[in-house]
């Protein structure tokens, strides 16, 4: 815990905790009047992020998104405006990106289990057969009623791409009403920043330098924003010479190649998740042309040979 004075009279502490969530890490550090309040402030967001997680899960029977998923091709299935919105936010990324981000894609992962466990890659006839169930287009909304139609049976969706840079946000919106002066939030590489240290000074992202095997090249500065970064480390699989990432791609049904890691820069963490999903499967020039086209969005891509490029507004140091 760290103690200085902060604006013109108070002091002001800096607390920190970590915690397991949404399959991965929750690292989250609040600037507060005390340390008590600080734990406090803490465990709300923490209570928040389980809320969202619960609200968006695949693998919870009773959830708003099972229950679309399990009348699939059915009928449609009342859902919370929250749940709603973030559906038609993942259609409209989806619209930007030409198909490359789509929650419909979970079939998918039931045929590459990029886990260590497969030994053979699948047939070229598997993966068009679970194509055939997959497409945000198949993906109907109806706002006056208030509900989520997947036209398909056999369709699913799920929000491995975007659902934690939502409960990211969520979490922060609801520490800035509860006016939390400062804070910064990691939720397993999804990062979303307000306010400054206790310092004055800016919050920092570490860019590591492919070339230094996980150095760091520069800090960049954040401010009011968020970075979320997509990488190829982790679950693959080896055919022949060739590396198969745990990245698909919605539109053949295979592993995204050529890129090594994405991150974007983005006002809202939901954003830079869901960007950086894309930009991987979507490739280098692609992904740089969004970018560029984009406000207050920026992006560092390293591609396969570990070469690093970077949209117009990145500065490196």
């Amino acid at each position: 815990m760290t103690c200085f004075t902060y604006g013109q009279d108070k002091k002001y502490v800096t607390v920190k905790k970590s915690y397991e969530v949404m399959g991965g890490d929750f690292d989250i550090t609040v600037i507060s009047v005390d340390e008590e309040l600080g734990y406090i402030y803490i465990q709300e967001a923490l209570a928040e992020v389980q809320r969202i997680e619960k609200l968006i899960s695949s693998w919870d029977a009773e959830s708003e998104t099972s229950l679309i998923n399990k009348n699939a091709g059915i009928k449609p299935v009342p859902v919370s405006w929250e749940l709603f919105k973030l559906i038609e936010r993942s259609i409209q990324i989806s619209e930007i990106t030409n198909g490359a981000f789509d929650i419909t894609f979970t079939p998918l992962n039931d045929l590459w289990k990029l886990d260590g466990s497969m030994e053979s890659m699948p047939t070229t006839a598997n993966v068009k057969a679970r194509q055939a169930r997959i497409g945000y287009r198949n993906i109907v909304l109806n706002s006056k009623d208030q509900t989520v139609f997947l036209r398909k049976k056999g369709m699913r969706i799920s929000f491995g791409g975007i659902g934690k840079g939502f409960a990211a946000d969520k979490a922060k919106a609801l520490l800035v009403s509860k006016d939390v002066k400062a804070g910064i939030m990691n939720l397993d590489g999804d990062i979303t920043s307000w306010g400054t240290k206790v310092t004055g000074d800016k919050w920092l992202i570490g860019v590591v330098n492919p070339d230094l095997k996980g150095g760091i090249a520069s800090w960049i500065p954040i401010l009011e924003s968020s970075v979320a970064t997509t990488s190829s480390d982790g679950n693959f699989i080896m055919s022949g010479n060739k590396k198969y990432t745990h990245i698909l791609n919605p539109k053949t049904g295979f592993p995204a190649t050529g890129i090594n890691s994405v991150s974007v820069f983005a006002k809202s963490a939901e954003l830079s998740d869901a960007l950086a999903t894309s930009i991987f499967v979507m490739g280098l020039d692609a992904g740089l042309a969004l970018i560029n086209q984009l406000g207050d969005t920026e992006v560092i891509i390293v591609d396969s040979a570990n070469k690093m490029y970077k949209s117009n507004g990145i500065l490196l140091n």
